[in-house]
């Protein structure tokens, strides 16, 4: 990754904010799991966003003071005896070297440069990451600093930088791209590897295994999510992800998956028959679901709202649901189809959007296109899923080498390898 991106990236957000503030990000800290193991890492992705770095308890400090801009990185202080268990932190040249910021400090300075920073005006602005998923959602690291601070400083005002961070995001850079692409890339070989592999009497784990040695394989440490792999009855759970029931032969299998690369995502949706034969009802279906993701696909551009695009997918899957006789009214398109067309993709697999998603294509966003039919009482759930990245002029479809068409599966699945 170029590492002036991530000084671009803060460049961007402080020309956002007002003058007179003070911006505090986390990198986090993995929590507990059992006894004295605890869960992998990931960074904030808001933290990563703006310092490229990975490691954890790492803070950064932003400012803007009378117009002028600073950036200063709290490094966790070095334990040289900690580090024969756990590995080498970063260094302060590493880090300026990596994130290109002014300043590098230790954490154990952090609280007094704060001090020093939230008194030099008799009013401040300090902004955290302070995003909530629900009212019930357990206080983050930036919640609990955030009423240590109104506690301390009655004359600072705190405020959320998550929409704001999240509009620079939505827009991603060539090199954000090159990211996502690669992802796509990782993914589509893991996929093509579940069709190689996929017979009837294994369990829906033992092929979602093929597509997690895929990834290890090619460097991936994570992936995006937890991967769905459905068969059957299950793929009409949208977030089924038990993945332990066993494969019949003739089934489809619908999984959703993707490889994450430099904290950035894939998400790619596709279902195939089990025993490389769609039946003609499967055909039917499956082909129904397919003229709508390539029809959204091609409305995809500058310009258009969100909304239009989920609205038309509705109506399409809708008109093809009575075609297939499931429904005769299209008000009970909801019966076969029950989720939005879409959503922003980026170093979130649910990527950061605007309020209530009422966002307008432009060139850089990526958005996924996810159409979808799901008949419990046939036993048939089919989704297609594809990344798209907005153009000056269009759109490019950034998975359109992950065969979807039922000729091209049915000929790659029962090919000899």
């Amino acid at each position: 990754m170029d590492k002036n991106m991530y000084k671009i990236n803060r460049e961007n957000v402080l020309e956002k904010i007002k003058d007179n503030s003070i911006v505090v990000l986390f990198a986090g800290k993995a929590p507990k799991k059992t006894g004295d193991e605890s869960y992998p890492f990931t960074p904030n992705r808001n933290f990563y966003y703006l310092t490229g770095i990975k490691e954890e308890e790492h803070v950064l400090v932003m400012s803007k003071l009378n117009g002028v801009k600073n950036s200063c990185l709290f490094i966790k202080d070095i334990d040289e005896e900690l580090e024969k268990w756990v590995g080498k932190s970063i260094r302060k040249d590493e880090a300026i070297s990596l994130a290109e910021v002014e300043e590098v400090k230790f954490k154990s300075q952090f609280e007094n440069e704060i001090h020093r920073l939230l008194t030099m005006k008799e009013e401040i602005n300090l902004y955290l990451d302070l995003d909530r998923l629900s009212a019930n959602s357990d206080d983050t690291i930036s919640h609990k600093y955030a009423q240590k601070v109104v506690s301390k400083y009655p004359q600072v005002r705190v405020n959320n930088i998550y929409s704001i961070i999240g509009e620079c995001r939505l827009v991603k850079s060539e090199k954000e791209v090159e990211n996502i692409k690669k992802a796509i890339e990782i993914t589509k070989s893991g996929i093509e590897l579940l069709m190689k592999e996929a017979k009837a009497g294994i369990k829906e784990y033992e092929l979602e295994a093929y597509f997690d040695f895929n990834c290890k394989t090619k460097g991936v440490n994570d992936l995006a999510f937890t991967t769905i792999a459905a068969a059957g009855k299950n793929a009409t759970i949208l977030h089924y992800v038990d993945n332990n029931t066993e494969l019949k032969n003739d089934d489809l299998i619908l999984f959703d998956l993707g490889a994450q690369y430099n904290c950035y995502n894939a998400d790619i949706s596709r279902t195939f028959p089990v025993n490389g034969k769609f039946t003609e009802r499967q055909k039917e279906v499956y082909n129904a679901v397919l003229r709508v993701n390539e029809e959204i696909i091609s409305l995809i551009k500058p310009g258009v709202k969100y909304k239009e695009i989920n609205d038309k997918a509705t109506e399409l899957i809708a008109e093809e649901c009575i075609k297939l006789g499931l429904i005769e009214d299209k008000k009970d398109v909801r019966k076969y189809y029950y989720h939005s067309i879409g959503h922003s993709l980026g170093m979130d697999t649910h990527d950061i959007e605007t309020p209530h998603r009422n966002i307008t294509f432009v060139p850089g966003v990526v958005f996924t296109v996810e159409p979808g039919i799901y008949i419990e009482e046939e036993c048939i759930g089919i989704r297609i899923e594809d990344d798209i990245l907005v153009t000056e002029d269009g759109n490019i479809n950034l998975s359109k080498d992950i065969i979807k068409s039922v000729e091209d599966i049915e000929k790659f699945m029962n090919k000899e390898f």
